[in-house]
């Protein structure tokens, strides 16, 4: 993000400046005001944080292992990216073309379809990892 005190290159784009601790907390800073933006201002990430609370419930209470962790926080963390990611496409299409237009439509089908594929691969991934402890547990 560029900020009014930064100093703009002759190309017009920010120059880079030495490392700075607080130039670091303040990027961490925008990045957290972005998840936080996404929750709260889209259903569909309101629901992936239920789905991934529920995940993380059922991991603790079956008590799954290190390696079967790292499936589910890859899958986890997998829809969120596709998530995010989807929703920066939408509002920068919604913010180039307010009103409809037809590639812009196809663009935000394709975005929307990656969270999907994303979501079914999650899925899987929750269904093998979770499903046989969970099988041995209703036995």
């Amino acid at each position: 993000m560029v900020e009014p005190s930064d100093t703009l290159s002759a190309d017009g784009l920010p120059e880079q400046s030495r490392f700075s601790v607080v130039a670091r907390v303040r990027s961490f800073i925008y990045a957290w005001r972005g998840l936080r933006q996404l929750v709260e201002g889209e259903h569909n990430a309101r629901l992936h944080l239920t789905a991934s609370l529920g995940v993380v419930a059922a991991g603790l209470f079956l008590q799954v292992s290190a390696s079967d962790w790292r499936w589910l926080v890859l899958a986890m963390a997998l829809v969120w990216l596709a998530e995010a990611l989807n929703t920066a496409i939408e509002e920068l299409c919604d913010r180039i073309e307010p009103g409809f237009d037809e590639a812009i439509g196809r663009i935000k089908d394709i975005a929307a379809g990656a969270v999907l594929i994303a979501a079914i691969a999650a899925a899987g991934i929750g269904l093998l990892t979770l499903g046989p402890p969970v099988l041995v547990l209703l036995r």
